[in-house]
């Protein structure tokens, strides 16, 4: 697939969250069985843990924060630009660095995803799970992991890619990763979050925002969402009757209602979802030496930046 870049300057002067912040439970550990709820606060930022879990640096991608992890600010404590931390996502992270009301980790390679075991980097312990083009299956555990997560209360940011992205050559690429976390997770297993992802390799297109004044995804605290960019990529079937809060925000050019969807949101339980149909949105070409990326995250075709920090603001119900 072909990756994008971007540039640090566009998200100079974006505006701070002012939503009321989420914190986390007290100071007990929860039971393993029963992650706790955490408790609301004004002091506390919202926790957003990225996956690098999944092969998500094999090949040409590095869809990564920082090559520090699992906390970033361990290269750059005060990041001010992109180039402050390596990585290809790093544009992303930055941006919500610098609001001072987010707590950004990384889950390294190698790791598990697990919710409720206690651990530091359980999902229990943050708001919303980032995972970015994944290139390895989901194992039984972590899929019922992660499906739990969402449904009592935690916020699933995916990215998908087009079909035969499979970087790692491992017989599995994002799109069938994702369709079988919706359809083989031990919890639900009837796409309960309302869509399924379109087995499509799409070239080019620039699509549109869908005309919803009220979204939050797509008027946020971080700006006006008006479209995106799609540069070998894939889009989204959505199935209401399966879940009625499915929602279509960005429709590839020509389509609408169910069909054709770039950007999808939905719920589960308490928690809340997003997907995206390429990587390519998200890289802002900052990574690290020897990978070659492009300019997405800035590019002039969307507003890719202000979707993904509103998605994240969104999920983590900032």
């Amino acid at each position: 697939m072909t990756i994008r870049i971007r540039t640090a300057a566009a998200l100079a002067g974006t505006a701070l969250l002012t939503a009321g912040l989420t914190v986390p439970a007290a100071t007990a550990a929860p039971a393993p069985a029963t992650p706790t709820t955490r408790a609301a606060s004004a002091t506390a930022p919202h926790r957003v843990l990225f996956d690098n879990s999944k092969a998500e640096t094999a090949g040409n991608a590095d869809w990564i924060i920082s090559t520090s992890q699992p906390d970033p600010l361990a290269q750059n404590a005060s990041p001010t630009t992109e180039k402050s931390w390596t990585g290809a996502l790093s544009a992303w992270g930055v941006a919500l660095q610098k609001t001072g009301q987010y707590s950004l980790k990384t889950l390294p390679a190698g790791s598990t995803i697990s919710y409720g075991t206690g651990a530091a980097l359980d999902l229990a312990n943050f708001d919303t799970f980032v995972i970015p083009e994944p290139n390895t299956r989901f194992s039984a555990s972590e899929k019922t992991a992660l499906m739990n997560f969402v449904k009592n209360g935690g916020g699933l940011f995916l990215v998908s890619d087009h079909i035969n992205s499979d970087r790692n050559n491992d017989g599995w690429d994002s799109p069938k990763i994702i369709n079988d976390l919706l359809t083989n997770n031990g919890v639900n297993n009837n796409d309960p979050f309302g869509f399924s992802v379109d087995l499509l390799n799409i070239t080019t297109d620039n699509p549109r925002a869908a005309n919803a004044p009220t979204d939050p995804v797509l008027h946020g605290p971080f700006g006006t969402v008006t479209g995106s960019i799609l540069r070998n990529g894939t889009t989204f079937t959505l199935k209401p009757a399966d879940n009625p809060n499915v929602k279509g925000l960005v429709y590839r050019t020509g389509y609408s209602g169910n069909t054709g969807a770039f950007f999808v949101t939905s719920t589960f339980g308490s928690g809340r979802v997003a997907i995206w149909g390429d990587s390519s949105p998200i890289d802002d070409g900052t990574g690290q030496s020897g990978n070659t990326l492009y300019n997405g995250w800035d590019d002039p075709a969307g507003t890719d930046a202000a979707l993904a920090l509103n998605a994240t603001a969104w999920l983590s119900k900032a």
